[in-house]
């Protein structure tokens, strides 16, 4: 099934696993809202007709015999403590304390940079290639080392990160520059994007397709351009896709190699 961005009634199209129990909460929530809203509303028009002022008499505030209930209230924290504690708390453990292991989940990193997503995949042999700053420049955007045997088969994507549909993945992320915060609305998950740390975010996609990557960390006067994609593909259009970047990537390199032998 492919999947274009959109919006459905009131939430953007789902297309991870644990979508739902976001959304269920997020209606919930909304409908206790409402119901608060109807009653509160109810009770407060009930009160203005019951303690109008009447010829003769002026408007009061209560009625001798009457008394305060908290009853409401009692019913409002109750409902409160059980939305923390057995629900919301499980939840953000689920998804921000519990990232799956490496065994479990395809390891990509991410450096954020204004205004830009640079991906670095590991490539057949699982390991990530070193990066060093002072290796940063136009052509080498994260600083790869190319000396390093583990970067000879790394696969680099600006902007566009492509994941098999039915697998976890994990993002290792950090940042050139300033704070961002990578979010895909149908991912129902973001994570901010500090400097010099490693921050992680993981997805399980189940619907294949294109979105969107949006900046949801103002990060200067180009933040909305800031935009990428991430492509769900089938496993057979991810293997492809990774072999048309290596293929890519060796034939720029032996192209920059032939280059600089000539000039020498």
């Amino acid at each position: 099934m492919n999947q274009e961005p959109g919006f459905e009634f009131w939430m953007p199209p789902a297309a991870v696993g644990f979508a739902g129990e976001l959304d269920s909460l997020m209606v919930l929530l909304h409908v206790v809202m409402l119901a608060m809203f109807v009653i509160w509303g109810a009770y407060f028009g009930y009160s203005l007709y019951a303690y109008r002022s009447r010829p003769g008499g002026r408007a009061v505030y209560h009625v001798a015999g009457e008394k305060a209930s908290f009853i409401p209230d009692a019913l409002v924290l109750a409902f409160e403590v059980w939305l923390i504690l057995g629900y919301g708390i499980p939840l953000w453990a689920k998804l921000k304390q519990e990232t799956p292991p490496p065994t479990e989940s395809l390891q990509i990193r991410l450096v954020a940079q204004q205004f830009a997503w640079n991906f670095q995949y590991p490539g057949a042999d699982g390991k990530f290639g070193r990066r060093e700053v002072s290796l940063v420049s136009a052509g080498n955007s994260i600083g790869l080392d190319e000396s390093d045997p583990a970067s000879k088969d790394d696969i680099l994507s600006i902007n566009n990160l492509h994941v098999p549909v039915g697998r976890t993945f994990t993002l290792l992320m950090t940042s050139k520059d300033v704070i961002h915060d990578f979010q895909v609305n149908a991912f129902r998950n973001k994570q901010d994007i500090l400097p010099g740390m490693m921050t992680t975010l993981w997805f399980d996609p189940t619907v294949v397709g294109k979105y969107e990557i949006g900046c949801a960390q103002l990060c200067g006067l180009g933040h909305t351009q800031m935009v990428g994609n991430v492509f769900v593909d089938e496993p057979a259009d991810y293997e492809a896709w990774l072999k048309g970047q290596l293929e890519m990537r060796i034939g720029t390199a032996d192209a920059r190699r032939d280059l600089e032998e000539a000039r020498s």
